[in-house]
């Protein structure tokens, strides 16, 4: 088995450049976005792994921080006609929305793996009178009096 990552710098490193978050060096994905069942090196089951929505949004914010900022610049400058925004616009869009995207999935997943991150199973283990006990002595210690 390969080595195992433990630093949170080596995480976001194999992250970025979608390898395996435990040892670095197996293939995070099988298409663009589709992830691999598990890794061909140490063999992690990447069924743990739920990047969700969390990537695009962050890169949707980033990216519209740019091309919003480069299009007022540019019309402030220059003001050239819809047809050159059009031009300009439309791949730089493409560009700094699709090249992060693969690259902060795998960040985020590199991450939730460092950290040991999991859908939350409240009640589930302790069986499930129990987690319902937990939540009404809550709501009780949280009442407004």
């Amino acid at each position: 088995m390969a080595e195992t990552i433990t630093t949170l710098s080596g995480a976001a490193a194999a992250g970025l450049a979608c390898a395996c978050p435990r040892c670095g060096q197996g293939r995070l994905f099988a298409g663009f976005l589709k992830l691999q069942p598990r890794c061909e090196r140490c063999g992690l089951d990447y069924g743990f792994a739920d990047s969700g929505d969390g990537p695009a949004v962050f890169i949707m914010f980033l990216a519209g921080a740019i091309v919003v900022a480069a299009a007022l610049v540019t019309e402030i400058l220059f003001q050239p006609p819809y047809w050159v925004h059009a031009a300009l616009w439309l791949p730089l869009i493409v560009l700094v929305t699709l090249g992060p995207l693969r690259p902060m999935k795998g960040l985020m997943i590199a991450l939730q793996y460092h950290h040991k991150a999991a859908e939350s199973r409240f009640g589930q283990e302790q069986g499930q009178e129990q987690g319902q006990e937990q939540h009404r002595e809550f709501d009780r210690e949280h009442q407004e009096p």
